[in-house]
C-alpha cells in the first residue's frame, strides 16, 4: 500500500532543474517572476461524474487536467512556468497514477511548465490544478478590453467535443448514431484538447488583439463575458463558425447548436481592430493555429446572429453552466 508521501515520491516528484527557486518538499514552493514579468495564476478542479465520465482513461485526464488550466494561460497571452497538483484519490492504485502521471508530464514538458508542489488525500476523484505563467505589463489580453468595431475571431474549430457527448449519450438530436471512427475522432477534441498557447502568446506579445477568453463553456457563454465586461454587443455569422470534421457532416441546426454552444472546445474567442487582420493571419501560420473570424463588436449591447447572407436568425442558444 502507497503512503501518500510514497505516491508523491514515485510519481509526481522530478529531480529536473526548473523554473522554481524551491520545489516539492517543503511547506511552500518559491517561485522568482522574471524580471519585468507579471505572473498570471488560474485554478480548474476537475470533479469525476461532473467534469469527465467514471473510469476515464487515466492518461487522457493527466493531459487534460492540465490543458484546461493551460488554456487560461493562452486567453491571458501568458507563457507557462509552474503548476500545482491537489489530487484527491479513491484509491492510491499503480497503474492508475502511472497513466494519469505519464499524461499530466508530457503536456507539461511540451510547454516547459514544472510541478512544484500540493496535496494528495483520499476520497472521490477530484483533480485541482493552479497553473502559474508570465505575461508583460501591459500585454495580457483582458476581457474588458473589446472595441466597438473590432472583429470576433476564433482559434480552432468548435462543437466537436459536444458532438462526442452526444454520440456517448446516444441523444436523440443526432440524425444517426456515430460510427466508431467518428466518436473516435469527435472524442479525442473532448478527452486531449490542445491548449493554444502558442497562439495567445503572440496576440499579447504583438499586440494584435484588445480582449479574449477560453471557450470552456460555450463560445454563446464565454463571449457574453466579454460583452458584458467590455460594454459592448457582437454581431456573429452562425453559419462561419468553424466545426470539426466530424460536426461539419451533421445537418446544419444541430451544427450551429453544438458550434455555439457546445463547450469543452479549449479554443480561444479573442477580439482585434480590423487593421490587425493580416498579422493574425501570419501569426496564425507562424503558429500552426487556424483562425477564423465569425462576426465584428458592437456598440449596441446583447448577441445577435446572421446567416452566411447575413439574414438575422433567431437562435435561442445557451453555454454550460455548472450549477444546472
Amino acid at each position: 500500500m502507497l503512503s501518500e508521501f510514497d505516491l508523491i515520491k514515485h510519481y509526481f516528484d522530478r529531480p529536473v532543474p526548473g523554473r522554481a527557486t524551491l520545489g516539492i518538499g517543503d511547506d511552500c514552493a518559491l517561485l522568482t517572476p522574471a524580471p519585468g514579468m507579471q505572473t498570471a495564476i488560474s485554478s480548474d478542479m476537475l470533479v469525476e461524474g461532473r467534469h469527465f465520465f467514471a473510469g476515464e482513461e487515466a492518461q487522457r485526464l493527466g493531459h487534460k487536467s492540465l490543458a484546461v488550466n493551460l488554456s487560461d494561460l493562452a486567453a491571458m497571452g501568458a507563457r507557462p512556468v509552474a503548476f500545482t497538483l491537489a489530487l484527491a484519490l479513491p484509491a492510491a492504485d499503480r497503474a492508475w497514477l502511472e497513466g494519469f502521471s505519464r499524461g499530466l508530464f508530457a503536456l507539461a514538458d511540451a510547454h516547459g511548465c514544472e510541478l512544484i508542489g500540493g496535496d494528495t488525500t483520499k476520497g472521490p476523484l477530484t483533480i485541482c490544478i493552479t497553473v502559474f505563467g508570465e505575461v508583460a505589463p501591459g500585454r495580457a489580453l483582458r476581457r474588458s478590453a473589446a472595441v466597438a468595431g473590432d472583429d470576433v475571431w476564433v482559434s480552432g474549430t468548435l462543437g466537436d467535443a459536444r458532438l462526442a457527448l452526444a454520440g456517448y449519450r446516444q441523444e436523440p438530436a443526432l440524425a444517426a448514431p456515430l460510427n466508431a471512427a467518428d466518436l473516435a475522432a469527435a472524442g479525442s477534441r473532448m478527452h486531449t484538447p490542445t491548449p493554444r498557447v502558442a497562439l495567445g502568446v503572440l496576440l499579447a506579445e504583438r499586440g494584435l488583439a484588445h480582449a479574449a477568453i477560453d471557450i470552456s463553456d460555450g463560445l454563446v457563454g464565454d463571449l457574453g463575458h466579454i460583452l458584458a465586461r467590455s460594454g459592448v454587443g457582437a454581431t456573429l455569422d452562425a453559419d462561419a463558425l468553424p466545426a470539426g470534421p466530424v460536426l461539419a457532416a451533421q445537418p446544419l441546426a444541430l451544427r450551429r447548436a453544438f458550434t455555439a454552444a457546445g463547450g469543452d472546445d479549449y479554443e480561444i474567442c479573442f477580439t482585434a481592430p480590423a487593421a490587425s487582420r493580416a498579422a493574425i493571419a501570419a501569426a496564425a501560420t507562424e503558429c500552426s493555429t487556424p483562425v477564423t473570424r465569425i462576426g465584428r463588436i458592437d456598440g449596441a449591447p446583447g448577441l445577435r446572429w446572421t446567416d452566411a447572407a447575413g439574414a438575422p436568425l433567431a437562435l435561442e442558444l445557451a453555454s454550460f453552466d455548472h450549477f444546472k
